[in-house]
């Protein structure tokens, strides 16, 4: 799921916030969901989501994510965001520790790139940890995974996602270079590119 810009200043607006709650309440409804079943598929409490639809707890876009994923719809259509402009990304590659990041998503929430790394023969493995959460999803070649003390061959069409408190080390496992989906919040985009770009 991919955030747009529009949808995260429009949930920032008080009228975006009055707006949003009858929206949440009917879309549940149409699908015939209860809260407690809703609180299941989303991992958010029954209190919280009552509050989010009676328009007395501001939505975040870490609330506001699980339920567009449930309601199937886009985050803009979800919040009311007005279209604005030129939907496409100008993608600008950055290149970092040999590995060449390609933006999928605008700034803010949950980000989205494509990650391609090339094999680097010799170089040992050096786990890192940093806040937040990852998710990859394998395009092409076979990833090697080390998780903690787990070893974890990912080929395409395969994905894994934990947490990155947890020491981890993303690469091929052959000779090829290993083509990703990645997604991870903005203390994990910030671990990762930081401010090297090329």
């Amino acid at each position: 799921m991919l955030v747009g810009m529009s949808a995260a200043r429009h949930i920032g607006k008080k009228d975006g916030l009055i707006a949003v709650g009858p929206r949440l309440r009917d879309l549940r409804r149409r699908r015939g969901l209860t809260l407690a079943a809703l609180a299941e598929q989303t991992g958010i409490n029954e209190s919280t989501l009552s509050r989010l639809e009676g328009g007395s707890r501001r939505p975040t876009l870490e609330m506001l994510l699980p339920l567009a994923e449930v309601y199937a719809v886009p985050l803009d259509e979800l919040v009311g965001a007005p279209r604005t402009g030129d939907p496409r990304i100008h993608l600008k590659p950055v290149v970092r520790d040999g590995m060449t990041y390609v933006p999928l998503s605008r700034p803010g929430g949950v980000q989205a790139h494509k990650l391609l790394i090339p094999p680097r023969p010799g170089t040992e493995p050096q786990l890192s940890t940093h806040e937040g959460f990852e998710w990859v999803y394998v395009l092409a070649g076979r990833l090697r995974l080390l998780l903690g003390e787990e070893r974890v061959i990912l080929k395409p069409g395969e994905a894994a996602e934990f947490n990155t408190h947890v020491p981890h080390w993303l690469g091929p496992d052959d000779d090829r270079t290993v083509e990703l989906l990645i997604l991870f919040g903005t203390q994990g985009e910030r671990a990762h590119l930081k401010a090297r770009t090329t």
